[in-house]
């Protein structure tokens, strides 16, 4: 199947095999973003309302691919809202809710999901604490496949060679339509964190994502279970001399089936501390990945910039195309745009997470 002009038809064996092996990758893995400050719970639900504030809401964009020809590239929505009380007077507990939307191809493939989480986080020294957490909700796949066309429904006149398309001819497949599927997913992870003084912290954890192993596939009878996805994530804070700089260093792993894909890189954070604090973050991450039948290599090269202001925080990043894709891609990626509203708790926060 095919969604682009007939009378291209040599170019479209190139961006079906694209298609296919985005969509191979689309199905295999989650969607990732890059911005490993900005999606938190995406990581690890261990991470819920580890934070230097009482309310914490964020809204992530995305987008990939965009530069195939006659796609309609990915598009990925994130949006979180977390709360953190303290229990007792050195423990802590974290609630969230987080909804996700990403969108992929001509036929409108697309992956939705709602989910409640929340964590524990009790101390184990001062200053230092395990976090536990967990995730449950309900996501949804579906695709629209009257915006495709099928093999048996392309022509070619044998007299002129040229190719044509009858949508009106039945599609030869035992499906068509729209379809969708709604399943329940459970998540789980662990964490260590502490702020170890002034710009200085460390966090490190695991977690398990889809531990009930969904059926995801919107065909109707057919069975395609949901992967489990397993991330190993880390960073901290460190300060550069006794100015006002300091490194965020920070990695995150993470395995579907077959599929691979590692984050690692790091940020610089300058500010004078003034009243209303104002900080700008710059930094860069390499990601490796693998897919299937494939080995692990360089995929992309990201480049961030951040803004900090009082209780907003804005990002900015771009990844750069450099593995299999950058021919086709022209090694154009695509952008990624992170909102971050806080709020000062009216307890007084005993517990002091670190810089993300």
């Amino acid at each position: 199947m095919c969604t682009v002009s007939p009378a291209h038809h040599p170019r479209c064996l190139l961006v079906l095999v694209s298609c296919l092996l985005l969509c191979t990758c689309a199905r295999a893995q989650d969607a990732r973003f890059s911005q490993l400050h900005a999606t938190q719970l995406l990581s690890n639900p261990a991470l819920t309302g580890v934070m230097n504030a009482g309310l914490r809401m964020t809204l992530n964009y995305q987008t990939h691919f965009m530069t195939l020809d006659d796609t309609e590239g990915f598009r990925s929505v994130a949006a979180a809202v977390e709360v953190r009380r303290p229990l007792g007077r050195q423990n802590v507990v974290g609630l969230a809710a987080q909804l996700q939307h990403d969108r992929a191809g001509s036929s409108d493939f697309i992956r939705s999901q709602g989910l409640v989480s929340g964590s524990y986080q009790q101390q184990i020294a001062p200053g230092h604490f395990i976090s536990g957490g967990a995730q449950l909700g309900v996501g949804q796949r579906g695709y629209d496949l009257t915006k495709l066309w099928f093999s048996d429904q392309y022509f070619v006149n044998p007299v002129t060679r040229a190719a044509y398309l009858d949508r009106r001819l039945p599609s030869g497949e035992p499906f068509g339509g729209q379809g969708s599927q709604l399943y329940l997913d459970v998540n789980a992870g662990v964490a260590y964190f502490a702020g170890l003084g002034d710009r200085r912290g460390v966090y490190v954890g695991g977690a398990v994502y889809h531990l009930n192993g969904a059926n995801i596939s919107p065909l109707p009878g057919e069975e395609d279970l949901l992967l489990r996805r397993y991330v190993v994530h880390g960073g901290g804070e460190l300060p550069l001399g006794k100015g006002y700089m300091s490194v965020l260093p920070a990695a995150r792993v993470m395995v579907q089936g077959p599929s691979v894909s590692a984050l690692l890189g790091g940020q610089l954070r300058y500010t004078e501390r003034q009243w209303r604090e104002v900080a700008m973050r710059f930094g860069s991450f390499l990601q490796w990945t693998r897919g299937r039948n494939e080995k692990i290599g360089l995929g992309a090269i990201v480049v961030l910039v951040g803004l900090e202001y009082d209780a907003f925080q804005l990002g900015l990043s771009y990844d750069l195309v450099v593995g299999a894709l950058r021919q086709t891609t022209a090694s154009r990626g695509g952008f990624e745009l992170s909102i971050v509203y806080t709020t000062e708790s009216r307890r007084k926060q005993r517990v002091r997470c670190p810089t993300f």
